[in-house]
């Protein structure tokens, strides 16, 4: 679990950890600087370890909790999410039984009231073909907080990617795996609960679509990096803010990003296209939702 500054939330997601039967080891990274919070979440019942590195590392937060870990399989929870009972069991029984699984993206469910998360519809019909040796459905997406993953996939790919530190993260993770020859699965038979604080967080979206930039630049062809690079400018030459904010951070880091750019394999280039490809009855595409895990959560606030 990783949290920042929210110690009553992370308290009481530690509660929920410490009910289920298969009483897990517990790693929290404390991105936050108050010792106070760290004492507090060092106290609680379920005996979690936790790290704190003194800063905020954002989502990198998950590659030292990975890295600390005892166990072949880490699964990922926010200050605001658990795992239904028994959800873990059937996620490291799909694990045991398909070896070239990495990664296991879990059916979402929103609040007091379990809503389904709209990111779980969109994995579903994933339009990715069935893969032999992988359950559920193929997909190049998942919710960040609602996933389970297989370690030596997860570090010998080197994790979350440092360049993006938070927002839109999971969908450069799920491109490394699939190049890597690991799959990346759907399966609804996994339950996460998730219970976000409401509203908008400001600049999140800014922070979404400087991300998707940056992966583009990062494992994408350079024309596709090019045309995603005008989309953004001419959104930010119309008057769109948020445009102009994400462009300025992906410019920023562009040297990094020229520095670390591996393409996708074709494979892999491929399945991304078929996603980008794909529309619903609507005529809107469902790649971009599915191929950026936190779709849900853009939904959600």
């Amino acid at each position: 679990m990783i949290t920042r500054n929210r110690p009553r939330s992370a308290l009481h997601t530690l509660d929920r950890l410490a009910e289920l039967p298969e009483r897990p080891p517990v790693v929290v990274v404390d991105n936050g600087t108050d010792r106070a919070v760290g004492a507090a979440l060092r106290a609680h019942p379920v005996g979690a370890r936790v790290l704190a590195p003194g800063r905020n590392l954002g989502a990198l937060g998950r590659n030292l909790a990975v890295g600390h870990a005892r166990t072949p399989y880490v699964a990922f929870s926010d200050d605001d999410s658990w795992w239904r009972p028994g959800a873990l069991r059937r996620a490291a029984d799909l694990l045991d039984a398909h070896p070239r699984l990495g990664l296991l993206a879990a059916r979402s469910l929103v609040g007091p009231r379990e809503r389904e998360d709209p990111l779980n519809e969109l994995l579903e019909r994933s339009p990715l073909p069935p893969e032999p040796g992988l359950p559920g459905r193929p997909v190049l997406g998942f919710l960040g907080c609602a996933c389970v993953v297989r370690a030596k996939a997860f570090l010998g790919v080197g994790g979350y990617h440092p360049l993006l530190f938070f927002g839109a993260e999971e969908t450069l993770l799920a491109y490394d795996l699939a190049a890597a020859g690991w799959g990346v699965s759907y399966d609804p038979s996994v339950t996460a609960h998730h219970h976000p604080d409401p509203g908008e967080r400001p600049g999140r979206t800014a922070l979404l679509r400087r991300n998707a930039l940056l992966t583009a630049w990062l494992r994408r062809p350079a024309h596709v990096a090019l045309r995603h690079t005008l989309a953004l400018a001419t959104a930010a030459a119309r008057g769109d803010a948020g445009a102009a904010t994400a462009l300025r951070g992906a410019l920023e880091r562009a040297p990094a990003a020229v520095r670390r750019r591996r393409r996708l394999p074709p494979r892999v280039e491929q399945k991304v296209r078929l996603l980008e490809g794909y529309a619903d009855e609507d005529g809107v595409s469902r790649v971009r939702a599915a191929a950026h895990g936190s779709a849900g959560k853009e939904t959600r606030t």
